[in-house]
């Protein structure tokens, strides 16, 4: 008995050798070390054993048992190992490749020349104030010296809510209410960027909302000439410093004197080409000294106070800055037209 298990210890030994797949190693496991197996039969027949015997050859099975299960655990690591690895050969990503970057965003173009025009205006002292967008009646029009039945407002028809409350027309009302709520007790030096609406046919050059940046400085001995020296600077630092300007006269409700002014034409450098119709000159912003009467509606003695005021639209500036042909492209939201300007 004893050396019918050492065969079958080397034969089973043998077996777990060859085998070469996880199916034909449980077969040998099976075979060998199940209930119907060699080992099991031998261990059967060891009642006819004297009692001197059978510790021994009881002690010799669980040792040739032992050793094949030990073989087969072993063989079996071995060729999860073998697969493993030729899973890992045939199934490889080549981590060396370059990734595709993700696409990104950036800015508006609008946002951007919106941001710039804050920057610039901050530097020179200015604060930046904002306001509701549905506006009462009086600051939108009255405050500003506008009152009721004024031929100026058909200028500026816009979307009423009730008699009383419509969608401003301008970012002015915010100056209206900054020198409101200050009543004359100090200077005020701000501006004031956001959408604005008008009852306008959309076209090439005209929108009914759009994006409007209103300044205000009012304080004492406040001058024409502080106004052209912040609109020259205003001018260079947004368009180049070769950049001129000319003041025009022109009527504003709201200021006294008032002008448009114009800058010179950066293609024909003033000479005369299509895009200034032959003048010389682009119409950029309008601008004035403030209405005495503005003044002392705001609480403000005009006798002692003057300011100066303007107003610019930032789409006219980013058409003038980038040739930009159209305001429409602005709010059509066509991604391959916003995306060459994410470095603007």
């Amino acid at each position: 008995m004893k050396e019918q298990l050492q065969a079958l210890e080397k034969e089973a030994l043998q077996k777990v050798h060859e085998a070469t797949s996880l199916k034909e190693l449980q077969d040998v496991r099976v075979a060998y070390l199940g209930k119907k197996g060699p080992i099991t039969e031998v261990l059967r027949g060891m009642g006819k054993l004297s009692k001197e015997e059978r510790p021994v050859i009881g002690e010799l099975a669980n040792k040739v048992r032992g050793n094949i299960a030990d073989a087969i655990d072993s063989k079996k690591a071995d060729i999860e190992a073998a697969e493993l690895e030729k899973q890992l050969a045939e199934e490889t990503i080549d981590v060396t490749l370059p990734g595709r970057p993700a696409p990104t965003g950036g800015p508006h173009l609008l946002t951007s020349i919106v941001e710039e025009i804050e920057d610039l205006f901050i530097g020179m002292g200015f604060e930046v104030r904002e306001g509701p967008e549905v506006e009462t009646d009086y600051y939108n029009f009255e405050a500003l010296n506008l009152p009721k039945g004024h031929p100026a407002r058909d200028m500026q028809d816009s979307f009423y809510i009730t008699e009383e409350l419509l969608l401003r027309t301008h970012t002015s009302p915010v100056q209206a209410r900054t020198m409101n709520m200050i009543q004359g007790e100090r200077p005020v030096k701000m501006i004031c960027p956001g959408k604005v609406y008008r009852r306008d046919t959309d076209d090439a050059t005209h929108s009914h909302q759009f994006t409007q940046i209103e300044g205000l400085y009012v304080d004492k001995n406040v001058r024409m000439s502080d106004l052209k020296g912040v609109l020259d600077r205003f001018a260079k630092q947004m368009f180049g410093e070769d950049r001129q300007i000319r003041l025009r006269p022109s009527f504003f409700p709201f200021t006294e004197p008032s002008v448009e002014m114009d800058i010179s034409c950066k293609v024909c450098n003033g000479k005369g080409c299509s895009v200034c119709k032959k003048t010389g000159w682009i119409e950029i912003l309008g601008a004035g000294m403030v209405h005495p009467r503005v003044l002392e509606m705001a609480g403000y003695d005009p006798k002692v106070y003057s300011g100066f005021a303007f107003g610019m639209g930032p789409e006219r500036i980013a058409m003038l800055k980038y040739g930009v042909d159209d305001i429409r492209h602005f709010y059509t939201n066509d991604i391959r037209f916003l995306k060459q300007y994410h470095q603007a």
